[in-house]
């Protein structure tokens, strides 16, 4: 990995570029987020060398390498250091600090798109004044952890362990009840995330020790659990940065008990829990703490920032770097906006994301096939289950074609149902076969791994007789099913130049018109919940008749017991 130290410009009003400068000026204690992919950064607040706190907001034009100071709208908040700033979609969230005599609890808005402060008016227990926390976003909502503030009395100052969580779409604040190993009191520590979890690293506690301890909560069952590191440990500090590339999590900087600060950079694998001291090339910087910093865009070479900071004669800093990793990691989508779109939409966009992103995670895998640093908290993502290694032949859609993944779970006698995840959401479907294509797959399942054993062993198949694809269908009527739902006569119609691409080989068959015809009144399904995926036999589409495939949005039955085969198919249209 190799650092770069930048040689930045100022862009006056006029947008002319003048001579090498500064930027935003010397400062500590200040945030830095990245916008648009890693074309702007943004830094606010902090401690600068006049001595006093800021609330000005500098902008770093990435491509340009240029500064430039906006002129803002609306009221801005009070000048602050040691806050919280945090990026949702093209906002920036701000949150507590202190003015240099008191702590602050208050919550400001920056719109990067207008340049426009707001206050919003906010509901709920929030936190209490403090500074020195920290704040993470999974999906839209807000975490804040721990920091520092001053007891009732305002004698004496008061750490923190408490949890708070805010959410970025109704301004509703929650106190957190959580259960599991949290971490201690602190502040000066980090918090980053990645997908559900949220990751507390380090910082000060109340007897002015300092710790190197890693904790992570589950933002879904709100568990904390505590990870058991390994490798080349990280020395206590705080004071530090944190920043993420999915899983790779840098920390940068800091202090230790001895008043020593750090210049070196620890990477954590958080998935295996091992630290790894990072050597690097190039001109890096100097030892120091309260530095600010954040990554460009992770899809295009993982590229992380460092601005600013306070070194040993408490003297602040100005100078910016970058850090070339080199790790690429795969965009994160934006459940925000998922949550907004009909399901319809959904299946569009993971369409389009589907080279980037397979319908399995391959990270999430059985608890006992992977050595995890940290006890396993308990999902209810289907995936969780799935193997970790599934070849998939690569198939490239015909233009104006879409494709999509999903995992064979039943063989059936008359054909096989399906099932996927997108954007959250289990998906289940039915394929039909004219031919005893499932017993095929039946038969093959002896040599299918699933979580490195055998399917056999894991799901008792030979206890599990073969079913036809009429029985399920009159099982899921039996559960609940309306007596006379059935699809609109527009939903029935197929594509014939459809086709399904089997990975592992299997065979599938056109169904017959009449198989086709008696989906309708048997499986129940709301119109604004039901996706009809066209099959045909790729061999001959012109004479055959296509067959409906069936994918519906159902909750998991309790006690189901899914066959996991573990074939992927991959469906086009």
């Amino acid at each position: 990995m190799r650092w770069e130290k930048l040689e930045i410009q100022t862009k006056n009003g006029e947008g002319l570029v003048g001579p090498p400068c500064s930027g935003p000026g010397k400062r500590w204690g200040h945030t830095c987020n990245s916008i648009g992919g890693g074309k702007f950064l943004y830094v606010f607040g902090g401690y600068g060398e006049d001595n006093c706190q800021t609330n000005k907001i500098h902008i770093f034009d990435t491509a340009n390498r240029t500064w430039s100071e906006p002129v803002t709208n609306g009221e801005p908040p009070k000048p602050r250091d040691s806050h919280s700033c945090t990026t949702v979609e093209d906002y920036l969230f701000i949150f507590g600090g202190t003015d240099g005599s008191q702590p602050l609890k208050d919550l400001h808005i920056f719109d990067t798109s207008l340049n426009t402060w707001s206050s919003p008016c906010i509901r709920g227990e929030g936190p209490e004044a403090r500074e020195g926390h920290s704040a993470a976003l999974v999906g839209k909502r807000l975490f804040i952890f721990g920091g520092c503030g001053k007891s009732s009395s305002g004698s004496h100052e008061e750490y923190y362990d408490d949890l708070y969580i805010l959410n970025t779409e109704t301004f509703v604040w929650k106190r957190a009840v959580t259960s599991g190993t949290p971490p201690a009191k602190r502040n000066s520590h980090t918090c980053s995330s990645w997908k559900n979890k949220i990751i507390v690293i380090g910082g000060e506690d109340l007897d002015n020790f300092y710790l190197s301890d890693v904790h992570f909560l589950d933002t879904d069952t709100l568990i904390w659990g505590k990870v058991n590191t390994l490798g080349q440990l990280m020395p206590p500090r705080a004071g530090h940065t944190t920043v993420a590339l999915g899983k790779n999590l840098f920390v940068f900087g800091g202090f230790s008990d001895e008043q020593n600060l750090y210049d070196d950079i620890y990477n954590l694998d958080f998935e295996t829990g091992y630290w790894t001291k990072v050597m690097t090339t190039g001109d890096g910087p100097s030892a120091r703490f309260s530095m600010a910093g954040d990554s460009l865009d992770p899809t295009n070479g993982g590229v992380l920032v460092f601005i600013g900071g306070c070194n040993k004669n408490l003297e602040a800093l100005d100078d910016m770097y970058y850090l070339r990793t080199g790790i690429l990691t795969e965009p994160e989508r934006d459940e925000r906006r998922v949550e907004k779109l009909s399901l319809r939409k959904q299946l569009k966009l993971k369409c389009q994301e589907s080279t980037l992103t397979p319908v399995y995670d391959k990270a999430l895998v059985k608890p006992e096939t992977q050595n995890y640093a940290y006890q396993s908290v308990p999902a209810t993502n289907f995936v969780q289950q799935r193997r970790q290694n599934i070849h998939l032949h690569e198939y490239q859609a015909p233009p104006g074609k879409s494709t999509f993944q999903a995992q064979v779970t039943t063989c059936l006698s008359d054909g096989f149902t399906i099932e996927t995840v997108i954007d959250g959401k289990t998906l289940r479907g039915v394929l039909f076969s004219t031919k005893t294509g499932a017993n095929d797959l039946l038969r093959k399942q002896n040599q299918v791994e699933v979580g490195g054993s055998n399917a056999q062993e894991d799901h008792n198949l030979n206890n599990s007789p073969i079913s036809s694809m009429q029985e399920v269908l009159n099982d899921r009527q039996a559960d609940g099913a309306p007596e006379n739902s059935v699809l609109p006569d527009n939903q029935i119609q197929a594509n014939t130049s459809s086709n399904v691409v089997v990975s592992d080989a299997a065979h599938l068959y056109e169904a017959p018109s009449d198989i086709k015809l008696s989906v309708a009144p048997d499986v129940a399904m709301e119109k604004n919940n039901t996706v009809l995926l066209p099959y045909s036999n790729s061999e001959d589409t012109a004479s055959k008749t296509p067959a409906a495939a069936a994918l519906v949005t159902s909750p998991p039955e309790q006690g189901m017991n899914k066959l996991e085969l573990g074939s992927i198919v991959t469906i086009v249209w």
